[in-house]
Formats: structure tokens, sequence, C-alpha cells
């Protein structure tokens, strides 16, 4: 059995914090998606490593099991690397110093539950499948004949478009053969969680992680909104009013006279809804850019030279 680096495999230091871990495997995760990857057995595979090394590393008490074996196995190949390393000897030693088994955490695609790496299921799920597996005792707590497993949740990423999370929307995910589906509630940020609770197999549960797609209209910032809005050089010096778009609908935004360029004109009200507060707003901000005519009539050029010389 072939040691497996799952610090490799999330392209992260032996020293990355659970932040850059759990960055690292959102990204992965994301590229190597099965959704975005139809047919693809390679990309397939490599989400089911990313899973089987997140949900190892994410795990304190886990990685610091995995560190240990790390150590050990890094000794044995310095030393020459005879015959095979002894796996049981080394789990029976690390169970026997660490008090018993580690927590089993497991983190996976929906749909797609079970696939573990040999290395993996001899170090972390012996037992699981309830098969003769010659290390099954060493994680059995309690009685005997029925080894304790902590279930945790299931992490499985969604995208959103900023309209969505304005109004809310729903995705739809198979569960063997049960189709689900699931509200996702207005004002969601990149980074909510929504909860399916025992919608996963073995009644685990499901978490959405949520990531709103970049706009091509609006800027977000937490609940408040930024648009671009074009104004013309006359209504900029001599103030006037704009039909501006917002998220549902269209406002008559006033232009105070002497706007100048790249300032802000604040629509209370007019942002996101806040999450878990629908009867609330952020702001919309209309951000000017101010349009210079391209060409000018003799009598306008005339008029600015006027100004112009005014103003001297």
């Amino acid at each position: 059995m072939e040691y497996r680096d799952y610090y490799k495999v999330l392209g992260v230091d032996r020293k990355a914090t659970q932040d850059e871990i759990k960055s690292a495997y959102r990204k992965l995760a994301m590229k190597y998606h099965p959704d975005r990857n139809q047919g693809d057995s390679t990309a397939e595979n490599k989400f089911k490593d990313i899973n089987e090394a997140y949900q190892v590393l994410s795990n304190e008490e886990n990685r610091q099991k995995y560190d240990q074996l790390g150590s050990s196995y890094k000794d044995w190949k310095q030393h020459g690397g005879q015959g095979d390393f002894n796996w049981g000897d080394w789990m029976r030693q690390a169970n026997s110093a660490g008090g018993g088994r580690p927590q089993y955490t497991y983190q996976t695609n929906v749909g797609d539950m079970g696939a573990f790496s040999d290395f993996f299921t001899r170090i972390f799920g012996a037992g699981f499948a309830g098969g003769n597996d010659p290390f099954a005792d060493m994680f059995m707590q309690g009685n005997p004949q029925q080894a304790q497993y902590a279930m945790p949740p299931i992490d499985q990423p969604i995208e959103i478009s900023l309209a969505e999370a304005y109004y809310g929307t729903e995705r739809a995910f198979m569960v063997g053969n049960r189709r689900i589906n699931v509200k996702i509630p207005r004002g969601a940020k990149t980074g909510t969680k929504v909860r399916v609770a025992g919608a996963g197999p073995n009644g685990r549960d499901i978490y959405l992680l949520v990531t709103v797609l970049d706009d091509a209209v609006f800027e977000r910032d937490g609940n408040d909104l930024t648009r671009d809005i074009e104004v013309d050089l006359y209504t900029a010096i001599l103030g006037g009013s704009e039909t501006v778009k917002t998220m549902d609908g269209t406002v008559e935004l006033k232009i105070p006279a002497g706007t100048q360029p790249g300032s802000k004109i604040r629509l209370k009200g007019k942002g996101m809804p806040k999450l878990k507060h629908n009867d609330q707003y952020g702001d919309l901000y209309a951000r000017v850019q101010v349009t210079l005519p391209r060409q000018l009539t003799a009598h306008q050029k005339k008029l600015f030279e006027e100004l112009r010389d005014g103003s001297a």
C-alpha cells in the first residue's frame, strides 16, 4: 500500500492553516466538480482525491494522526525503506498512544459516496463497510460488535447569480433515487451555508456552500450595491435627473448641480435584502461617470471658450 500525500493533493504547505486548507479545497472542488466535467473520469477521480484529502486535513485529530504517520513513514524511507512499511504495527502504536480511534470525518459530493482509497480505509475508515478487516478491532468503542462513527454533514458547493441571491432561488439534487429541491434564501452571500437536515445517505445533513457570481452591472459589498451611471456634461454641471435601473425596477435619481465625476449618490434601501431579515435592505450607490460631448457646434465652442476665459 502506497503512502498518500494529502497536502500535495490540495496543494498546500504542511503548516497550512485550516482557513488555507478550506480555501484550497473549495477552489479545487469547484474546478473538478462532476457537474462541470460530465463524462471526464480523470476529473471525477481527482474530485474524489480532493474530498479524501480534505476530510483528513480539515479535522485536527485526523490531521494529527496523519502527520504522525507521515513522520514515521518518512523516517522509514530515509533508513532504506526495506520491505513494506508495517502499517499494522504503526496503527497499534498510534492508537495506544493516542487513546483510540480518531473522529471519522467525511466530506464528499452528493450522490457519490463511499469512494475511499485503500490507504484511507486502513488508516481512518477500517471496519466502516462491516467487512473482515484485520484492523477493525482497533477502532471499536463500547460494544465490541459495532464500531461507533461520527457522521459529519456533507458539504456541496453551489453557484448562484446576484439576481438569484436577490430574489431567492432553488437547486435540485439527486440523492440516490430521490430528487431534493432546496430553497436558497433571499440575501444569500458567498459563504452562506444552507442546511438540508437528514437529506443525505444514512440521514446525514447536507450543507450547500454558496458562491455568488460576479454581476456585469452591480458590485456587491455586504448588503450594499454599487453601479455606474452615465451623466452628460450639462446635467453634471447644471443638475437634473437620470433614470437608474435597480435590482427590482427603475427609479428617477436627482443629480445635484456641480456633481463631480466618480462621486456616488446614495439610493437608500435599494440594495440587497438582508439575510433572515428580508424586510430590510442595504443601499444602492450610483457612481457618476460624466460623458463629454464628442463634437461641438461653432456656437457651443464659442460658449465654452467664453466660460474658460471668464474663469481665468
